[in-house]
């Protein structure tokens, strides 16, 4: 075998392993990654099925129900649109507060309840989520029929 030959195969040997590695590395990544969608989405079916995703928006007024055992807690997520109800095991963060913005990441269960594996909240009064505020956003500019819709940002204080 001549040295040329002996060169291209090496290079060839190489860029396979490099292939070999960059596709390994992207379905590393494919698996680990969590997709953001609002409650219209979830409410729509544009949600992927059997998978882990996040659901934000915010909390809604009086709709926080704390079970028997003291960790279980159900509140509802919307956007001002939709309104998805989510069940969540476990120590909430201090900030989560009806009227708030709030991140959760888990599964949909068959009956369309969101059930969350970790709760985040926002940290302090002016902060949203960029995901979380864009769905608001988006849900306030959807035409409503025939009802006005109060703004989120600034609010009587």
């Amino acid at each position: 075998m001549k040295p040329r030959h002996r060169r291209f195969l090496w290079i060839g040997a190489g860029v396979l392993l490099l292939a070999a590695a960059a596709g390994l590395v992207l379905n590393a990544f494919q698996s680990n990654l969590v997709f953001f969608f609002s409650p219209t989405d979830i409410v729509e079916n544009r949600v992927p099925q059997g998978r882990a995703f996040r659901i934000g928006g915010l909390v809604e007024e009086k709709s926080l129900k704390r079970t028997g055992d003291g960790l279980t807690v159900r509140f509802n997520v919307t956007d001002t649109a939709k309104t998805v109800p989510v069940v969540y095991t476990g120590i909430l963060p201090d900030l989560f507060k009806e009227g708030k913005g709030v991140v959760a990441q888990g599964a949909l269960e068959p009956d369309g309840t969101f059930k969350a594996t970790e709760v985040l909240a926002k940290h302090d009064e002016n902060y949203m989520p960029p995901e979380a505020q864009a769905a608001l956003d988006q849900a306030q500019r959807a035409p409503m029929r025939g009802t006005s819709m109060p703004s989120l940002k600034g609010g009587s204080r």
